[in-house]
C-alpha cells in the first residue's frame, strides 16, 4: 500500500505494450512509457489493496485522520497509532448504540480512557393495571460522571464538547469529572508490624 513513488514497484498494466505497433520498437517511446508506469505503479497498487485502507487495523498510519472523518470521529493527532486504530474499530459500534446512555458512556469511556458513569431522570417501567404512576422524574436531565484514569488530567470543556456532540439535542446535562484517587495502601497482614502498631 503506498500512495507515493516507490523504487522499483511493477506497474501490472505497462503503458508501453498497449501502444500501437509502430511504438512498441521505439525506445525512446518505451523510455517515456516506464517513467509513466513508474508514477502510476503507486496509484494500481492503492487501487488494487483498497480494502486495506478501509481498515483500521491495515491503514497507514497518515491515513487515520482521514478514516475517522469517514466515521465522523475526530482523533486526536496526540494519541500514538494503536489508540487511535482502537478507537476506529470500535466507533462503528456505537453508532447502534447512538443516544442512549449506554452508548454515550461508550463513547466518553472510548476517547478519554475514563470509568463513566450517568444518571438520568427518564425510566420505564410496565404495569397491569390502568393509569400506573409514571417513572423517573419530568424533564429531561442526565448527569455524567466522569472518573479520571491515573496520570490523565481531563479537560472539563473537551468533556462537555464531546458530551453535547453524542447525547440527544433536548436532553439537558451536567458533566462532573471526578479526579483520580490514590487507592489506601493495604493493611500489613497479621504479623506484621505497621505505622501506629506497637511493636512485639
Amino acid at each position: 500500500m503506498s500512495r507515493g513513488l516507490v523504487p522499483g514497484l511493477v506497474s501490472p498494466h505497462p503503458m508501453g505494450d498497449r501502444l500501437p505497433a509502430m511504438y512498441l520498437e521505439d525506445s525512446m517511446v518505451q523510455r517515456m512509457m516506464a517513467a509513466l508506469d513508474e508514477v502510476l505503479a503507486p496509484i494500481f497498487s492503492s487501487l488494487d489493496n483498497l480494502d486495506a485502507y478501509l481498515d483500521p487495523a491495515l491503514a497507514p498510519d497518515d491515513f487515520l485522520q482521514w478514516l475517522g472523518g469517514w466515521v465522523g470521529m475526530a482523533l486526536e493527532e496526540s494519541w500514538p497509532p494503536e489508540r487511535q486504530r482502537a478507537v476506529l474499530a470500535a466507533a462503528v459500534g456505537l453508532y447502534r448504540v447512538r443516544g442512549t446512555p449506554g452508548g454515550l458512556a461508550g463513547y466518553l469511556r472510548l476517547l478519554t480512557g475514563a470509568n463513566v458513569e450517568i444518571e438520568e431522570s427518564g425510566g420505564t417501567s410496565y404495569s397491569q393495571g390502568a393509569y400506573p404512576e409514571a417513572p423517573g422524574t419530568p424533564g429531561f436531565r442526565m448527569l455524567v460522571r466522569v472518573h479520571e484514569p491515573e496520570g490523565v488530567r481531563l479537560s472539563q470543556a473537551q468533556v462537555e464538547a464531546m458530551v453535547s456532540a453524542a447525547k440527544p439535542a433536548h436532553v439537558w446535562h451536567q458533566v462532573q469529572i471526578v479526579p483520580f484517587a490514590t487507592p489506601a495502601p493495604p493493611l500489613p497482614a497479621a504479623g506484621e508490624e505497621g505505622e501506629g502498631q506497637p511493636a512485639s
